[in-house]
């Protein structure tokens, strides 16, 4: 008694045509009874009235009309699911301390009077990072990198982040978005160059101070602020890091113990059912039910099923912080994702899309650039930080194989790119070979390319291939569109907003072509404006290549510790059988994988791990099969100028397995495979596996001994 009667219509889906396309997903999910569902569409008052017409007149109507709009009333006017606004949290002296530690920096490296340039960047970042209150996101990105750094780790920006002077000075990105220029470690002098003839720092020539005599510091990417946070600075912050994938739980606990563990959480993600799967949904029902139907109407179901919610999960890095005093649910519920209890990661429900702009969000994620540079570091003690951009032995690997210094030629690539990130895949290879780049900023411009939609193929790669432009000057990155547009002599706002309608593939609006022309600039120019669809930023190009340029110094002067990295840590569906056949039939594996049309990506993977075990080969270089006491259950070890192979590559072998095997090996040689057996609980078919590769040789099957 006392509740209110009220007609609802359980509510799936909208017009009652729409019916099949829930028949479709649930027979997806092989519900048996797909075609056996209630009608379960929105109803409009007259047919809400009509279902419960076997109440008297006024009961109805007061069930579906009067006391649902009763209800209704109770909700507070102008009610809103999410709050209004930003709510960041609150560091007491973020705003101080930032700017503190920029000019504490700055004056570090260009000395006490700063050259006007740099002052006036410092001064207009600090004013925008203060007037919208991002002190705190800054301050955060800060100490996170640093506190990576003070444990040994090296950190990877992405994303726009690099175009912000104020970044570079906080640690938070190493690139250097000012534009190329010498600066003396000792006196601090500094002298810009002429950015018309250079775009990257590690481009210009060596140089000796005038004052002092020391050789100076070569520095600068050209990197347009506004790229970052708009023209107006009210554009909101991304800083997205790149962690080793071995440390990024440990930062993740870092920042909870900064903030309180209460006050961060997981960023969720909503998975849709994409188009090629919908298109799978809909051959399947048709089989099913034995139906036929027309393509147009199979595309109208694959249309219907399109875009519909499939399951949660967890962004790989992704993390809300709440403000001190706030609750969560303020904005948003909170699950388990794919609602797995055994997960233990609590994640916001909604994704981030949706309270965009309302909490802070901090992007941590694992990468295995980073992780590649701290155990290249750590097999070499070489620091990555100290290795030079210009060097000529490492340019040239994007050109040819000679730095490779080859005892077999026949790696099957006129490059010697294998396994550097960003330059090794097959189509990036090809790139280097159209676009022959002579620079670092050369390779940034092909990174750009290779990340972009319809930036290279059929748009810049026609261009060059015609002779109508080179490298240097076809568009590559989004920043490159606005720089170029400001030097032909159009005005910031204009250059800035062509830019940003061009990268997120608008094309060009009327009135943008005249004021292109107005200042020369060409027809393919602008005709390849109009067919960008998405572009690469910079800044991110900038520090994917630095990383891409130390792993391959490291291919380069420390050869067996790159592959011993390499392998150890990217290489992955490991082909043992095939890599163990020596060059020649490694080269004929390789082919085959060459003549197929497409591969899967467990193929791709395989293929990629023999191009780089057959290089390896031909730099005079070879793998030792599985030793018990050296191999290691996941990493590559390096014996007598040999690559020992890891429990890992034994074919079924779990890591609790592989793990077990490690570990009893180290404890004491094993007396007989029963031994063996027993102390590992390695299946018949992991002994077998080793027994193939020669790993048992030696070991008797049983302790037993034979009396005669």
């Amino acid at each position: 008694t006392g509740k209110l009667f009220v007609a609802t219509g359980d509510v799936h889906f909208v017009d009652e045509k729409h019916s099949i396309f829930r028949s479709v997903l649930l027979n997806a999910l092989k519900f048996e009874d797909a075609e056996n569902q209630a009608p379960l569409y929105l109803r409009n008052t007259a047919q809400m009235l009509e279902e419960f017409n076997y109440l008297d007149i006024d009961t109805a109507y007061k069930a579906v009309v009067e006391n649902t709009q009763f209800i209704a009333s109770l909700a507070e006017d102008k009610i809103k699911p999410i709050p209004s606004g930003s709510y960041p949290p609150v560091m007491e002296g973020a705003e101080k301390i930032v700017s503190d530690y920029i000019y504490k920096t700055a004056h570090e490296r260009y000395g006490e009077n700063l050259p006007q340039l740099i002052e006036k960047s410092i001064k207009k970042e600090i004013n925008v990072i203060e007037k919208y209150n991002y002190s705190v996101l800054y301050y955060l990105a800060h100490k996170v990198v640093h506190k990576a750094y003070e444990d040994g780790y090296l950190v990877g920006s992405r994303g726009s982040v690099g175009s912000s002077l104020a970044a570079t000075f906080l640690g938070i990105t190493e690139v250097n978005p000012l534009p190329p220029h010498y600066v003396c470690p000792n006196c601090k002098n500094t002298e810009f160059a002429d950015s018309n003839l250079y775009k990257v720092g590690a481009d210009l020539p060596d140089k000796v101070c005038p004052k002092c005599g020391c050789e100076y510091v070569k520095d600068g990417f050209d990197i347009p602020f506004e790229c970052f946070l708009g023209f107006e600075g009210d554009k909101e912050p991304d800083i997205d890091l790149n962690f080793a994938s071995d440390y990024q739980g440990k930062i993740h606990k870092y920042v909870e113990e900064l903030l309180g563990e209460k006050n961060v959480f997981r960023s969720g993600t909503i998975s849709k059912v994409a188009g090629s799967l919908a298109r799978n949904y809909v051959k399947k029902y048709l089989e099913d039910k034995g139906l036929e139907m027309n393509q147009a109407e199979q595309k109208r179901l694959e249309i219907g099923c399109s875009d519909v919610k499939s399951t949660t999960g967890q962004h790989p890095g992704g993390l809300i912080i709440l403000p001190e005093g706030m609750e969560i649910y303020e904005f948003t519920p909170v699950q388990y994702p794919a609602n797995d209890e055994s997960k233990k990661v609590i994640t916001t429900s909604f994704d981030y899309d949706a309270i965009k702009g309302r909490l802070l969000k901090l992007d941590l994620l694992g990468h295995d650039d980073p992780t590649m540079i701290n155990e290249l570091q750590r097999l070499t003690g070489h620091d990555a930080k100290k290795i030079k951009l210009d060097d000529k032995k490492v340019l040239s690997l994007f050109t040819s194989t000679d730095a490779l210094d080859l005892k077999d030629k026949d790696i099957l690539s006129d490059v010697g790119t294998y396994g550097v990130p960003e330059f090794g895949t097959k189509f990036v290879r090809e790139m280097l070979k159209q676009a022959k780049p002579e620079c670092f900023d050369d390779l940034i411009r092909i990174s750009g390319l290779s990340h972009g939609t319809d930036v290279w193929v059929n748009n810049a790669a026609e261009y060059i291939k015609n002779g109508t432009a080179t490298i240097k000057n076809v568009i590559s990155t989004r920043d490159s569109i606005m720089l170029y547009l400001i030097q032909m002599g159009m005005d910031s706002k204009s250059s800035f907003d062509i830019m940003e309608r061009v990268r997120k593939g608008k094309g060009l609006k009327d009135g943008d072509v005249e004021k292109m022309k107005a200042v020369n600039i060409e027809d393919w120019y602008i005709d390849s404006c109009n067919k960008i669809k998405y572009m690469f930023p910079k800044a991110h190009a900038a520090a994917y290549v630095t990383m891409g340029f130390r792993v391959a110094y490291y291919k380069i002067y420390y050869p067996l510790q790159y592959y011993c990295a390499y392998f150890s840590i990217r290489s992955k569906d490991f082909d043992v059988n095939s890599i163990l056949k020596g060059p020649e039939l490694l080269r004929k594996e390789i082919k085959s994988y060459y003549s197929q049309k497409s591969l899967s990506q467990t193929q791709k993977d395989t293929l990629t791990s023999l191009e780089i075990a057959l290089e390896m080969m031909c730099r005079g270089y070879e793998f030792k099969g599985i030793t018990l006491g050296i191999s290691h259950y996941n990493n590559f070890i390096i014996s007598e100028n040999k690559l020992v192979l890891p429990y890992k590559v034994i074919e079924g072998a779990g890591e609790k397995v592989t793990k077990k095997i490690y570990e009893q090996s180290l404890l004491s040689p094993f007396t007989s495979i029963e031994d063996f057996k027993q102390r590992t609980q390695a299946s018949a078919a992991v002994i077998e596996a080793l027994t193939n590769m020669g790993a048992l040789d030696g070991i008797q099957k049983t302790d037993q001994f034979a009396f005669f």
